[in-house]
C-alpha cells in the first residue's frame, strides 16, 4: 500500500520541481551550504506539495482517467488507492506544505501558497479553457523558478523568466499534440477543450515558441546584464546544447509518438539526459569558473 501511495504522488513528474534550482545556481550560491540546504528543504516541500494537487487532480478526474489509455493505471484510476486514503492525504499534505513554506521564508510561503491556489482552480476548471490550459501549466513553472530564488532570498533575472514560460509551453503544447493524436475520437471524453485544439494549430503554436524559447535564451547569455554579472561572455557555447534538446524532443514527438509524458522523456531518453547534464555541467562551469 505504501509503494501504491507513492506512486499515487506521481515522483516522475517531481522533476518539473528541480527548477527550484535555479535560482541557486544562476546566483552564484550553488557553494554556499545554507542556501543548498534551504533549496533541498525548498524541492521536498514542492515534491510533496505537487503530490497532494495530483490526488486532488486525480480524485476529480476519476472517471475521465478510467477511460484513458495509459491514465486508467493509475492507482486512484484503478481501484488500487482507495478513495478515502487520497482525500485524507492531500488534505494534510497541501496546508502542511502551505504551511512548511512559510516556516522556510516568508516570500516562499506566499508563491507556494499561490502556486497551489492556481493548480487547484487549473484542476476544477481552469484547464478546460483552449490556451489558457497551457499558459496556467507555464506560469505553474515561473513560480516553481521564482520560489527557489525566493527561499534564499535572491532575485532572478527577468530573462531566465522570459526562457522558462516558453520553455513551459513548449513542452505543454506538445503534450496536447500529444493526447489528441493518442485519444482521436475520444478526445473530448477525456478533456473538454481538447476538441478546441487541432493538430495544425498546436503545430504552429509548437514552431512559435520553440523559435521563442531559443532567442530568448540567446539574448540571455549575450545580453550586457548576464555578461557583468558573471564576468564571461562564454554562456552562448551553451546555446547548441539548448538547441539540441529542443530539436530532439521534437524529434521523439514526431517521429516516436511521444510527448505524453515530458517527465518520462526526460529520465528515459539517454540522448536527450547526456544533452541536459553537459548543459548543465557547461553552464556550472562557466559561471563559477569563467
Amino acid at each position: 500500500m505504501l509503494k501504491i501511495f507513492i506512486q499515487s504522488l506521481r515522483p516522475r513528474q517531481w522533476t518539473k520541481n528541480l527548477l527550484l534550482f535555479a535560482g541557486l545556481i544562476f546566483s552564484k550560491h550553488l557553494f554556499e551550504t545554507a542556501d543548498i540546504l534551504r533549496s533541498l528543504s525548498a524541492f521536498v516541500l514542492f515534491c510533496l506539495l505537487s503530490g497532494g494537487l495530483y490526488l486532488v487532480n486525480d480524485l476529480k478526474d476519476l472517471e475521465k482517467d478510467r477511460a484513458h489509455p495509459s491514465k486508467k493505471k493509475r492507482p486512484l484510476a484503478s481501484g488500487k488507492l482507495p478513495v478515502s486514503a487520497a482525500v485524507i492525504a492531500s488534505l494534510f499534505l497541501i496546508p502542511g506544505m502551505i504551511v512548511g513554506a512559510f516556516f522556510l521564508n516568508a516570500a516562499f510561503g506566499w508563491i507556494t501558497f499561490g502556486y497551489a491556489v492556481l493548480i487547484l482552480l487549473y484542476s476544477y476548471g481552469l484547464k478546460n479553457l483552449v490556451i489558457l490550459d497551457v499558459l496556467i501549466i507555464s506560469i505553474g513553472f515561473v513560480l516553481r523558478a521564482v520560489a527557489g530564488a525566493a527561499v534564499i532570498g535572491v532575485s532572478i533575472s527577468s530573462w531566465l523568466l522570459v526562457c522558462t514560460i516558453f520553455l513551459a509551453l513548449f513542452l505543454s503544447l506538445n503534450k496536447r499534440r500529444n493526447e489528441l493524436t493518442l485519444l482521436g475520437d475520444q478526445a473530448q471524453k477525456h478533456r473538454k477543450n481538447l476538441l478546441e485544439y487541432s493538430t495544425r494549430l498546436l503545430d504552429l503554436m509548437i514552431t512559435m515558441v520553440s523559435a521563442c524559447a531559443l532567442m530568448s535564451y540567446a539574448l540571455y547569455t549575450t545580453a550586457e546584464e548576464t555578461i557583468h554579472k558573471f564576468g564571461t561572455r562564454n554562456l552562448i557555447f551553451t546555446l547548441p546544447f539548448v538547441i539540441y534538446g529542443i530539436f530532439r524532443y521534437l524529434y521523439l514527438v514526431h517521429q516516436k509518438g511521444l510527448g505524453g509524458s515530458p517527465e518520462q522523456i526526460l529520465l528515459e531518453d539517454r540522448e536527450l539526459i547526456i544533452d541536459i547534464l553537459l548543459w548543465i555541467l557547461m553552464t556550472v562551469f562557466f559561471i563559477y569558473i569563467g
